[in-house]
């Protein structure tokens, strides 16, 4: 993910996030990208400048509705909503961005599940706080084999307590959620409002019994899940 500075949602006031490091890679360390998912486009830490310029570069863009109607060359999801893009099955599903009723503050946001044949079901979160909401993806997907989860606990404080995205225990709720699924912390550290680090969601899991459920990817190399 490369991330950059400053970030607001179109007709509220501006939240400054803080960025702390950089990318792991550059652009061009990963080489050519042939399809991005991408969970909304109003926030700094979910897309910056850099990843404009890089989305002008990607043949495939999906996202929600809105950021279709901000961003040339973006298709839209609708929740439920599936296209096939070489042979992969992606469809959108819900997110959300903070406690219930959050919207209008943090704007729409979608998360991914990913199906082809003869491969693992893979459920990509994007920027969602709710474990709910992955109980009902759940429900209505079916077994899903890998969930990439953003993490973190981040917190900007416009929800006091309530974190905008999974913390460790919430994390740890959606894991058992999800069965036996693999676990996949992203989107974690960085950024200044990020509350919790990936070593206290592995605490939490290994307390919680789920260690070995728990696949933390290195910085800036390639990861066999």
């Amino acid at each position: 993910m490369l991330r950059g500075g400053g970030s607001h949602v179109p007709g509220y006031r501006q939240i400054s996030l803080h960025k702390l490091t950089g990318p792991a890679v550059s652009a061009d360390e990963v080489g050519p990208v042939d399809v991005v998912l991408l969970s909304h486009d109003e926030h700094a830490d979910n897309l910056d400048d850099s990843g404009r310029k890089l989305l002008t570069t990607v043949p495939t863009v999906l996202s929600t509705p809105g950021a279709a109607t901000r961003i040339d060359g973006v298709r839209g999801l609708e929740n439920w909503e599936t296209v096939t893009v070489h042979g992969v099955q992606v469809t959108g599903v819900p997110a959300l961005h903070g406690p219930e009723g959050c919207e209008p503050f943090s704007g729409i946001v979608t998360g991914f599940v990913l199906r082809a044949d003869g491969q693992p079901t893979v459920y990509v979160s994007g920027d969602n706080a709710s474990v709910d909401v992955v109980r009902n993806i759940a429900e209505r997907i079916g077994r899903i084999d890998i969930a990439v989860l953003n993490v973190g606990g981040a917190n900007i404080g416009r929800f006091g307590d309530t974190d905008v995205t999974l913390n460790a225990r919430t994390a740890l709720q959606a894991a058992e959620v999800l069965g036996d699924a693999v676990i996949v912390p992203v989107h974690s550290d960085g950024w200044a409002h990020f509350s919790e680090t990936l070593d206290y969601l592995g605490h939490v899991f290994r307390f919680g019994g789920r260690a070995e459920q728990l696949r933390v990817p290195p910085l800036g190399r390639p990861a066999t899940v």
